[in-house]
């Protein structure tokens, strides 16, 4: 199993028209109008073949693009387009379990771009600017404020395994200084009570003392691995709450910029 994680990165937009959906296809899903229909020939179209509740999830979200095709009458070179947009933007989003809605984003609006302005053969005249700020309001109302749902639900799960190691303290499976010294001592004990009958009280004595001064050896030892292991998860408490309010931080900016006139894409030269 490969347990490499991938880094979010920049992706390349390009043309997709045609790319997943053929001329073909599109005849036999604008044939299709109840729900189920339209899942099976987009199940055939892309081929799905995911354990629920992946398949269903992901041909949820096919099946609401065809129907966002349809309310807005948009032609068939058109749905196959936002189609294969759409299918790109998902893999793009579930390639890694970290966060990278700014590369996907980013990713989108070349995308777009690339299938709004007439520049063969890198980018075609496919949709409209009015239509191009539609699709991108879709996408991102749909898609984009829920993909970490989606992340969730597609990507594999990472949990960080924290092992702290302390230089200077042995490792709990070796013997402690209490289990090695014991027979050594008993043996002392034994040999100083054959010699000396009258003094076999000053041995326990002095096991006492060792006994004594270990535990408070150890229990020290457990107290700084304690204070350790507290100071890591408040750092990374702090952490974590840095990385929610950044992600706040990009969806308002996002939703600020949904809300700002676009500029028209044709407009560029």
């Amino acid at each position: 199993m490969d347990t490499k994680i991938k880094v979010p990165h920049a992706l390349k937009a390009k043309v997709m028209l045609w790319t997943d959906v053929s001329y073909h296809d599109m005849e036999e899903i604008n044939k299709m109008q109840s729900i189920p229909d339209l899942e099976s020939a987009l199940c055939s179209v892309f081929g799905v073949d995911l354990p629920e509740p992946k398949r269903e999830v992901l041909l949820e979200v096919y099946v609401q693009t065809v129907r966002f095709c349809r309310a807005r009458s948009f032609k068939m070179e058109q749905t196959s387009a936002l189609l294969s947009i759409i299918k790109s933007i998902h893999e793009a989003n579930i390639e890694t379990p970290l966060i990278n809605i700014e590369q996907c984003l980013e990713y989108c609006k070349e995308l777009l771009l690339c299938h709004s302005v007439r520049r063969p053969p890198f980018t075609i005249n496919l949709f409209s600017s009015e239509e191009v700020n539609c699709i991108f309001k879709y996408i991102y109302n749909s898609y984009a404020r829920h993909y970490k749902l989606y992340k969730y639900i597609f990507t594999p799960q990472v949990k960080l395994d924290l092992s702290l190691t302390y230089s200077g303290i042995p490792d709990q499976d070796e013997p402690t200084m209490e289990n090695s010294s014991a027979p050594d001592v008993e043996i002392v004990m034994e040999k100083e009570a054959e010699a000396v009958p009258n003094t076999h009280n000053s041995p326990p004595t002095q096991a006492t003392s060792i006994g004594e001064s270990e535990g408070a050896t150890l229990g020290s030892q457990s107290e700084l691995k304690a204070l350790i292991e507290k100071e890591v998860r408040e750092h990374m408490m702090h952490l974590s709450g840095q990385l929610d309010q950044r992600m706040k931080e990009i969806a308002d900016q996002h939703n600020s910029a949904l809300d700002s006139p676009q500029p028209n894409p044709r407009d560029k030269k």
